[in-house]
């Protein structure tokens, strides 16, 4: 066994601790906070590249070592739980770190001046802790508990301004939606150990995503028909697709925006999101399994999200809020890769996502931090001239995340992506939603660089913010601009409207440049022409066959995105804040559709909401009418009883007995007058008993 495998739980025990120490450290240890973090972090990453190392030395492919430990005992059973050393868990571990680190670094200028510095970093470290020790997780059940874990920090980072309603409503929305998904992951976890004995992936040949465990599965037959096998992979990829923002569980993922800007890139590039798309690559071998149908479950629940989102995105204007329904959409793709292609198709596209989309992110929080905290891209424009540094990277990962072709990761990763879904035997409609997808991503990521970094300055210098409910993000300090009657207060912040842009500084540019190499570099990974990540990740590559057709489409795709969207909005710039839309235009109130996201979240409230509402209700009423009555009513019994028990001993027995011994008392007072010891009473006894006794002889004598 070798010493890293051994060692592989320090890279989630050490950010863990370092958000156990920061928790009990008082709040004015900012630097401590910071110091413990990023220290934590960057050991993380010299242990995952040292387990990476292991790994390619190993031979990559099919590599795998796992170290398991008994927990605890019940009856005759031991739960066992483990770590696994594989290609996929080695990738993940430095692309986490790595990421996080940069993430962490960037955090220290952005949160400099916010009063919960160090709970923002505590944190920030036990979720980088529990994402990487879901990752490592040779045990279903060790995931599960990190993925919770995962769960409860999102909800905590997300709702950081919990002063802010909107933050705070956000915070419970993603814990809620997710948790709709994890029931469905728990219950597929219960049924698969009720089935193969065990939650350890891996074991010697007896894991649950072994061969004979997943042989059984496959063979057995649910009441509906369906092989056992399917049946649970189904529920374990419902988990997958609230914690990934799968349609119809997207509504959490682009309100999760409401968290601080290090917060919406660490979740939506490099951690939250990406724990669905690994779960998927994890348990692969079970989704795979039986009659294929989860994956196709899968390759059609990600093409409908990779187009829907991409369609959203068209319409928004806030800067935060275009790229998270981008991180939708891409997660679609990732899904629509591993149901086409499997585990290396998927997983390439998430570890160049995880580059180019916390890049736009920190580039975004850069622009609102450089705009004084205006997000709203239709009142920005021109930033290139000061903010150059910004714009550069930004662009780097704009153009990675459109698919230039050739030059960028995002390109080659999303191409495997197509390509997989052309030699898709089932359907070729996945495909033609993925060319779809392609255009409009790269469509309106020019849309809102035009819109930010080209034409005049549109700030609206007088304005002090761009909604009624926004966060200043400004120093970190959340502010809630709405009264309880919905009007428009006065900042208590001073948001300076009247200043210029200005560069970010250097602690928050030096992660943009180096995510800005990072979004280029594992281009030269992963081509088709030397396929490395495919040979690490799967042991194995796909056919090349009609490579160059696809190429060819998705690069006109590609090109015909950017040249629409510079043609409406780079070619002619808008002139003020105020000005509509040129896609307004769109026939059939489109724009508005797609602007009101399909009134996805209006008709969960009018549907799912208010049933649930209206069942909130009527159990509130039953138990206050009906239960309580019940119950109300058997207690006014019960104290009639008691009443009436008290009346019959009070008034009937008691007095019953009362009278009883009342008229002895009387009779043997009266008896007791014969005994008196007065002769002349005992003599007028005899005499008239005499009289009595003469007259009755007299009587009788008649």
């Amino acid at each position: 066994m070798s010493w890293i495998l051994k060692n592989l739980w320090l890279i989630a025990a050490l950010p863990m601790l370092a958000a156990g120490l920061t928790a009990l450290a008082p709040r004015r240890r900012r630097r401590f906070a910071a110091s413990a973090a990023i220290a934590s972090i960057t050991g993380s990453l010299l242990l995952s590249l040292c387990a990476l190392s292991h790994t390619m030395l190993s031979g990559g492919g099919r590599a795998r070592e796992v170290f398991s430990f008994p927990w605890f005992q019940f009856g005759t059973d031991w739960l066992t739980l483990g770590w696994v050393l594989d290609p996929l868990s080695a990738l993940m571990l430095v692309m986490v770190s790595f990421v996080g680190l940069l993430i962490f670094i960037y955090s220290i200028g952005y949160m400099a001046k916010d009063e919960n510095f160090t709970r923002f970093f505590c944190f920030l470290s036990l979720f980088a802790g529990a994402m990487l020790g879901l990752v490592i997780s040779n045990s279903l059940l060790l995931l599960f508990m990190c993925w919770e874990l995962v769960g409860l920090t999102s909800y905590l980072l997300i709702g950081f301004w919990y002063h802010k309603p909107s933050a705070a409503a956000a915070a419970k929305k993603a814990f809620i939606t997710t948790r709709i998904g994890d029931i469905a992951f728990l219950i597929g976890l219960v049924w698969l150990y009720a089935q193969s004995g065990t939650l350890l992936c891996y074991d010697a040949g007896r894991g649950c995503l072994e061969t004979t465990a997943l042989g059984a599965m496959a063979g057995q037959l649910t009441t509906f028909g369906v092989p056992v096998a399917v049946a649970i992979s189904l529920l374990i990829f419902c988990g997958a697709m609230g914690k990934s923002g799968q349609v119809p569980l997207h509504v959490w993922l682009p309100d999760a925006m409401e968290g601080p800007t290090p917060v919406s890139a660490l979740i939506h590039a490099a951690t939250m999101v990406a724990a669905g798309v690994f779960l998927v690559a994890r348990v692969f071998p079970l989704m795979a399994a039986g009659t294929g149908t989860t994956l196709t479950v899968i390759t059609w629940v990600g093409a409908i999200t990779a187009i829907f989102a991409a369609g959203v995105a068209v319409a928004q204007t806030d800067i935060k809020r275009i790229l998270a329904y981008s991180t939708v959409s891409q997660l679609g793709y990732m899904m629509m890769g591993l149901g086409t292609g499997g585990v290396a198709v998927g997983m390439f596209h998430l570890i160049t996502h995880a580059f180019f989309k916390a890049l736009l992110f920190l580039g975004a929080g850069s622009v609102i931090h450089g705009c004084h905290e205006e997000q709203d891209v239709r009142c920005m424009g021109g930033l290139r001239k000061w903010m150059p540094v910004t714009f550069a990277t930004y662009s780097i990962g704009m153009l990675s995340l459109s698919g230039f072709p050739l030059l960028f990761s995002g390109f080659w990763s999303k191409d495997a992506i197509l390509h997989a879904a052309h030699n898709w035997t089932p359907s070729s409609v996945p495909f033609f939603l993925g060319l779809a997808g392609a255009f409009l991503t790269a469509f309106y990521m020019t849309r809102q660089v035009a819109l930010v970094f080209f034409g005049n300055c549109r700030l609206n210098l007088g304005r002090t913010s761009s909604s009624e409910q926004r966060m200043v993000e400004h120093g970190g300090i959340a502010e809630d601009r709405v009264g309880n009657a919905g009007k428009l207060q006065a900042p208590s912040h001073q948001s300076d409207h009247g200043a210029e842009p200005h560069e970010s500084p250097a602690i928050m540019t030096a992660p943009l440049v180096i995510l800005a190499i990072f979004s280029i570099a594992p281009a030269a990974i992963g081509t088709p022409f030397w396929p490395w990540f495919q040979k690490f990740l799967g042991g194995e590559t796909g056919p090349a066959a009609g490579i160059w057709g696809i190429m060819l489409a998705s690069s006109a795709v590609v090109f015909a995105g950017l040249g629409a969207g510079w043609w409406l909005y780079g070619r002619k710039p808008v002139e003020t804040s105020e000005a509509p839309d040129v896609l307004e235009r769109l026939p059939a109130d489109l724009f508005v559709i797609l602007r009101n996201k399909f009134w996805f979240d209006e008709i969960y409230d009018r549907s799912i909401v208010a049933f649930t509402l209206w069942w909130s209700r009527a159990c509130n009423w039953l138990d206050a009418w009906v239960w309580n009555g019940l119950v109300q009513l058997t207690a006014f019994a019960v104290l009639g009883l008691s009443w009436l028990n008290r009346a019959c001993d009070e008034y009937v027995v008691n007095l019953g007995f009362d009278e009883g011994c009342n008229e002895l008392r009387r009779g043997g007072r009266g008896v007791s007058r014969l005994q008196d010891g007065q002769v002349q009473h005992y003599l007028r006894a005899i005499g008239l008993a005499l009289a009595a006794l003469g007259l009755m002889l007299i009587w009788g004598c008649k």
